[in-house]
């Protein structure tokens, strides 16, 4: 949303657009007053006046804000307005965004206990775990439905299946490091690796070179749609980033998983997800920069050991929460009739 238009329809939802600006972060404070970061603070005063008008228009009950620059002037012309905000945290860490409203907020709705004591002390009693919403669809795939869907017959029951994904446009450190170990992965496993569109030619000249009764294990896509969940059911193990709605979804299911966190993401947010769930026995992090001898290391011993595979996933299940929307619902109505 970077320009203010009229009020329109997406999915049926109406909406309006309103003017905000980023915060493009460095370690160094003085590389912050950047242009960039002066032009795109110098519009949020704008967004706040655009939003106080949808408000106002709109006359909402409670103002829901999840977070990203985004959020910001929503959640300040929530408070200009006297409408109960309720921020909502995706991640284990509050982003910038919902740390500037925290003290704005009738109700903060987190994804995880371990939120509570990041919490600045005078915001902690307005705090609810509610998890992260799942899509409904996820909860209810079938292993033999993406046999079918993505005619996987030639993969050996007998083994135990890996999910690789790095999100729709794939991930170029994943795919490198798991294109390397092809070999040693298909002999232990059969694998669905989802590469995105513009890694499908390079994965494939490695592909080629396998062993048939290896390549017979392989299945290599640039992106899973409408199959996700039923993939998701096949998967014994799932070798990914570690994003919010993917930690949110591998622990709805209690899926064994190894992270590669996104260095990129702000705030190093998937590197704090991904530590978060291994410090409790449910997910292998690798961090920094990751290594065939460190892939191997990882999924190695999950693929050897059915038994410790049930035990990472026992532990994902505990941090899963199914009924996350629901509870989130919950949230929010009671800060509207508060």
């Amino acid at each position: 949303m970077t320009r203010h238009t009229p009020a329109r329809s997406l999915e049926g939802v109406p909406f309006t657009t309103v003017a905000t600006g980023k915060i493009r972060r460095h370690a160094n404070p003085l590389k912050m007053l950047s242009p960039a970061n002066v032009r795109d603070m110098a519009r949020v005063p704008l967004g706040v006046v655009q939003a106080r008008k949808a408000v106002a228009g709109f006359r909402p009950d409670v103002v829901l804000a999840t977070g990203g620059y985004v959020a910001v002037p929503a959640g300040l012309a929530a408070r200009m307005a006297r409408v109960p905000l309720v921020l909502h945290e995706q991640t284990v860490r509050l982003g910038l965004a919902n740390r500037k409203l925290t003290g704005s907020a009738a109700r903060i709705a987190v994804s995880s206990e371990s939120t509570l004591p990041l919490l600045p002390e005078s915001v902690r009693p307005a705090a609810v775990v509610t998890g992260n919403p799942v899509r409904p669809e996820v909860l209810t795939g079938h292993p033999d439905k993406a046999v079918t869907a993505l005619g996987l017959h030639a993969f050996d029951r007998r083994l135990p299946t890996v999910y690789v994904t790095g999100g729709a446009q794939g991930a170029q450190q994943i795919n490198d490091v798991v294109g390397g170990e092809l070999p040693w992965l298909l002999e232990r496993a059969n694998v669905v690796h989802q590469c995105g569109p513009a890694h499908v030619a390079a994965l494939s000249a490695r592909a080629a070179g396998l062993p048939a009764a290896l390549a017979a294990r392989y299945h290599l896509t640039p992106f899973v749609g409408p199959e996700l969940p039923d993939v998701l059911a096949l998967a014994d193990v799932v070798v990914s980033r570690s994003g919010a709605g993917t930690l949110a979804e591998l622990t709805a299911l209690g899926k064994p998983a190894v992270f590669v966190p996104l260095a990129s993401a702000a705030g190093n947010e998937q590197a704090h997800n991904a530590r978060h769930l291994e410090e409790s026995g449910a997910a292998v992090a690798l961090l920094g920069d990751v290594g065939g001898g460190r892939l191997r290391g990882a999924v190695g011993p999950l693929l050897d050991d059915p038994a410790r595979r049930e035990s990472m996933a026992a532990a994902a299940r505990a941090h899963g929460r199914p009924d996350a929307a629901e509870g989130l619902v919950d949230v929010i109505l009671s800060a509207a009739t508060r």
